[in-house]
């Protein structure tokens, strides 16, 4: 019984260690997924990703920054935004001065409120759908727009302005609107527009 006991001991440890990669492995890796990334086509590179995703912790830190942002690009691309969101915020949270993933994460939670928007006069008839919907739409605008104000800080942009004007008087955010100016101002004074993965 105690020799049946040690081979399935053994047995079992020889599956973990083979299934365990190392870090230089996972890089390999990511380095992979970047050149299919790259070369294209997405679903391959989607793949590769995730793949690479129950592996992220053993990738260095500026690494893993660098995956979520290219893995949520690749979701984005792909009309999964749900799935994209997940990995900007994780990006935004570690570099929030980072304003190309801030644009990335403003412009979807402005097309949810828009759709909010479009929600609105078909349930004007149902007072209690209508104020969920309002809710709804409230949430989004309000989560859109200060990654708006921070993208337009550091990349001006005609159409991010008017979607950040339309937003905040729509959520009647009327000292947003008197202060936009100044807060621009002072958010465009740290801004990170590459992400570096070593």
């Amino acid at each position: 019984m105690p020799k049946k006991v040690l081979l399935l001991l053994i047995a079992v440890f020889a599956i973990v260690t083979a299934r365990a990669q190392t870090a230089e492995e996972v890089y390999n890796r990511y380095l992979d997924f970047n050149l299919s990334r790259l070369e294209g086509p997405t679903t391959k590179a989607l793949e590769l990703g995730e793949a690479l995703l129950p592996d992220t912790a053993k990738l260095t830190p500026k690494a893993r920054i660098n995956f979520y942002y290219s893995i949520g690009k690749l979701y984005e691309d792909d009309e999964q935004s749900v799935k994209a969101k997940i990995y900007y915020e994780r990006v935004a949270a570690a570099v929030p001065n980072y304003y190309v993933v801030q644009r990335a994460l403003g412009y979807i939670y402005a097309k949810q409120a828009e759709v909010f928007a479009g929600q609105l006069n078909a349930t004007a008839s149902n007072i209690t759908e209508n104020k969920r919907i309002t809710a709804l739409y409230m949430a989004a605008a309000k989560k859109a727009i200060p990654y708006l104000e921070k993208a337009q800080a550091c990349d001006p942009d005609d159409d991010t302005l008017t979607r950040i004007n339309i937003l905040l008087k729509n959520t009647k955010d009327t000292q947003g609107l008197a202060t936009l100016k100044t807060k621009l101002a002072t958010l465009s004074k740290t801004c990170v527009d590459l992400l570096d993965d070593k």
